[in-house]
């Protein structure tokens, strides 16, 4: 008999929804609306399947660097989408385009 895996609820941070919504209008008006829907869509995808194993990230580098193992990260390329784990809930609290610098932004968010 196979174990039921946990089933984990997520939640985006107000800081994610905002980063989400930056992402559509960037790729609308530079690109197509087609296009951002379709991106959207799959960040929000890959985001619900942390319901299931969340643990499976990884560490982002630029914490790790400090020691901190608090956040994970699981990608839809290039975006990153950083997260924490708590009791039964995974908190989403970035998504971020992985070809920027992303030290300063994670710093600011992250450790607060």
């Amino acid at each position: 008999m196979k174990d039921t895996p946990i089933t984990y609820t997520v939640l985006l941070a107000r800081d994610a929804t905002d980063d989400l919504q930056a992402i559509y209008d960037y790729i609308a008006v530079n690109d197509s609306p087609a296009n951002a829907e379709y991106v959207v869509d799959q960040i929000e995808q890959t985001s619900r399947s942390l319901n299931t194993f969340p643990e499976r990230g990884v560490y982002p580098p630029e914490l790790l660097e400090m020691g901190n193992k608090e956040c994970r990260e699981v990608f839809f390329k290039p975006y990153r989408i950083i997260y924490r784990i708590q009791d039964s809930t995974v908190y989403i609290m970035m998504i971020a385009d992985g070809r920027r610098d992303l030290q300063p932004m994670l710093l600011r968010r992250l450790l607060k």
